[in-house]
This record gives structure tokens, C-alpha cells and sequence, in this order.
């Protein structure tokens, strides 16, 4: 019986015979294993490559390579201290943009690793998907681009982040930013919604005629799983949620919650929910990976290229659970995100933000000495808003009580 063979990128092959078998030692020199992927998976060695070329590394690829420069970035560890939909008002035990942000990241690298694609450039779009994100959640990005757009612009958190990689970041004697590979900077701004060309010509450099592959298009679909099924369980577990209203409201809950009931009679309620709303999550997760297997092999995609001139993204839910999860968004956004318990934190959160950025406008000697710099070169409100994006819910806080004498 012949054992398992490794090819690795030098062309060497490391053999794995028996148990009883002496194992071949690799090569002395350090070596990047080539895991075999589908044909429409994005290939490292087929990588664009970096605004500023390196020298490769010797035991790890480009894109492990930037998935550990965003795990290392600020930006990234600011995002412990973000709101994703509760504060911490509520309990400590709910999630956190970083913590949402993590748990996108496993539910990636599972499909991703199901569907044959580039585990390694799925997981770095997934940790970096959120990390343009400014405080205090939906409400803060909300409230901060009524204020851009009050001055003539906007703020998208997508192009927020791309700015972050770019330049905002400074590790590195030789060059701005995280210097990311070009699949990774594209996804930012591809993963999750398409930008036209004629609207946004700064972009020009990232095919916007074409779309990304699939290892980003995987990462908007990741997402709602990670916050759809997430957002349920916080809001029940603050008891802004009630379980008859999630069965009542969430048609696939009800239907799992039966069952679990006649499994586990004698179990807790919690515990119930638990059970019911893991099943939801599995659901989502392998009709996401089996769905969109079948789309490819349906449509005989076997290359990136393939991915990138199709009329449409080729990721996506089934017809059946797409329905299911629009309901379960519906639920949340008409029983939670806008309902009257968040309202006053939402409410303040805007005012927060707004009454910050006037107090910029008008006072920019009161910045930091490094965004007074930055306004010299760019426009003030873009300045701002930069400065503004990038603060935790817990500076923002302070300085709005230093500014603005606020509580």
C-alpha cells in the first residue's frame, strides 16, 4: 500500500508510508506546503502580489502572511471595544465587533475548506471585513455619514477599511500601511457589494467590472450567518427577545425547536434554545457550502476566471433558505434593532458622533498634532471623519465628555 505523498512549492515530496514505516525526513530547507485546491480557487502563486514587492517567507504564504499582519494591526485590536449590537450595559458576555469578527472567520475557513477554495486568503478577508467599522455599531456609521454627507461625501466603511490597510496603519519602515496582497485589498471592497466604475475611479485598479472570487464572495454570506444567528441568541439572552416571539417569528427556529423538544423534554429552556438555534446555524452553513457547489458544477465553473465574468455572484443560499433568511433579518431588524429598549442608546450614540465631528469642524486646532497634519493635505470633514471612525466606544466617550461636557 502506497502512503500519502505532500508536494511542496520547491517540487520536493514528503512520502507518509505505514505506521511500522520510517518516515522520510522533508528537505532541510524551510518549504510551503501546496494544499490541492479547485481549479476556481485563488491559487498564492498566482497572486497579483503587493503595491510594494518582498521578499517571500520562508514558511509562510502571502496570504497567511496578511492574515497575521490585520490579526496584528490596531485597528484590528480596536475592535474589542466596538459595539456590534449590545453594549456592555447589557452583560459582558455578548459580542463585540472583534468577537463577531472571529467567529466569521471560523465560519469561513469551514466553507471555504468544504468548497476546495483558499482557506488562507478566506480567512484574511474575514477578519478584515469589519475592520472600517467606527463606533457604537449601525448607529455610529449611520450618524457619521450624515455628517460626511452634510460637507458633500460620505463614509462606507468598506473604502474606510481599504484606507486603514493603506495608510492609516504604521508598522513598517519601508512602506505605508499593512502593504496587503491585491486579493485581499480587492476583497475589502468587493466581499460584501459591487461599486461602480464611473462613481468611484480611485478604484479602477480593482476590476470592478468583474466580480471577486469566491473566497471573498463567501465572506457577505459568512457574515449574515455569524449576525443573524448570533443577534437572536444576545437578544434572548438580554430578554429583548422573548422564545415565543422567535418561535412566532422565525418560521426555521419553530420547526428545529419542535424537535428539540420532543428530544430533550426534560432539558432547560436555554438549553432548548441552544440546541434549536445550533441547528439553525448548521442549516445556513451547509446549504451555503452545498448550494453553491451545486451552482458551480451546474454551470461547469472550474477556473477564477470563470468566477470573475460571470453575470452573477455564484456564492449564494438555496432558494428555500435564502427565504429563511430574510425572515429571520426581518425579525431582527422590526423585534431588536429598532426596537424602543435600543432606541435611547442608539439616539445618543448618534448625537455623540454628530456633535464631535461639528466640534472638529469648528475647532480643528483642538485635533491631535498628526490629523491637524493629515488636514493640511486632505479636507478637513474627510480628516474628521477618519479620526472619528477609528475611536472605541470608550474614547469616543471620553472625549465627548472632554469636548462637549457630555455624560
Amino acid at each position: 500500500m502506497v502512503g500519502k505523498t505532500d508536494i511542496y512549492a520547491n517540487g520536493s515530496k514528503l512520502s507518509h508510508p505505514r505506521k511500522t514505516g520510517r518516515v522520510r525526513k522533508p528537505p532541510p530547507s524551510p518549504v510551503i506546503l501546496i494544499s490541492m485546491l479547485a481549479g476556481y480557487a485563488v491559487q498564492v502563486q498566482q497572486s497579483r502580489g503587493r503595491r510594494f514587492p518582498e521578499p517571500p517567507h520562508p514558511y509562510r504564504d502571502d496570504y497567511q502572511r496578511d492574515r497575521d499582519r490585520i490579526i496584528h494591526a490596531r485597528a484590528f485590536r480596536r475592535l474589542e471595544d466596538k459595539t456590534q449590537v449590545f453594549t456592555r450595559r447589557y452583560s459582558d458576555h455578548f459580542r463585540n465587533r472583534l468577537t463577531h469578527t472571529i467567529e466569521v472567520a471560523q465560519i469561513t475557513r469551514t466553507v471555504a475548506g468544504a468548497l476546495n477554495l483558499n482557506v488562507d486568503l478566506a480567512e484574511a478577508l474575514a477578519l478584515v471585513h469589519d475592520l472600517g467599522h467606527p463606533p457604537f455599531g449601525h448607529a455610529g456609521e449611520k450618524a457619521l455619514d450624515a455628517a460626511m454627507r452634510r460637507h458633500g461625501s460620505f463614509f462606507d466603511h468598506n473604502l474606510h477599511a481599504l484606507r486603514i490597510v493603506e495608510d492609516f496603519e504604521h508598522r513598517y519602515a519601508a512602506f505605508r500601511g499593512l502593504n496587503l496582497t491585491f486579493e485581499v485589498r480587492e476583497g475589502i471592497i468587493k466581499h460584501s457589494r459591487d461599486y461602480d466604475l464611473a462613481q468611484y475611479p480611485e478604484l479602477a485598479e480593482y476590476a470592478l467590472d468583474q466580480r471577486p472570487p469566491l473566497e471573498s464572495q463567501l465572506v457577505d454570506l459568512t457574515d449574515e450567518i455569524g449576525y443573524n444567528t448570533a443577534d437572536l441568541d444576545d437578544g434572548y439572552e438580554a430578554r429583548l427577545l422573548t422564545l415565543d416571539q422567535i418561535r412566532a417569528g422565525v418560521p426555521v427556529f419553530e420547526s428545529f425547536f419542535r424537535r428539540v423538544r420532543q428530544l430533550y423534554p426534560e432539558a432547560p429552556e436555554k438549553l432548548q434554545f441552544n440546541e434549536a438555534l445550533k441547528r439553525v446555524f448548521n442549516r445556513l452553513t451547509s446549504d451555503l457550502i452545498e448550494n453553491t457547489q451545486g451552482r458551480l458544477h451546474q454551470l461547469a465553473i472550474e477556473s477564477v476566471d470563470q468566477v470573475r465574468v460571470h453575470s452573477d455572484r455564484l456564492a449564494a443560499f438555496s432558494r428555500d433558505v435564502e427565504a429563511e433568511r430574510r425572515q429571520i433579518k426581518s425579525f431582527l431588524y422590526e423585534n431588536l434593532y429598532y426596537s424602543a429598549s435600543l432606541s435611547e442608546e442608539k439616539d445618543d450614540a448618534e448625537r455623540i458622533v454628530t456633535r464631535l465631528f461639528d466640534f472638529w469642524i469648528e475647532n480643528p486646532s483642538a485635533l491631535p498634532h498628526y490629523y491637524q497634519g493629515k488636514a493640511e493635505q486632505e479636507s478637513l470633514p474627510r480628516v474628521v471623519c477618519d479620526y472619528i471612525a477609528g475611536m472605541t466606544d470608550h474614547y469616543i466617550m471620553e472625549q465627548y465628555e472632554k469636548h462637549c461636557g457630555g455624560k
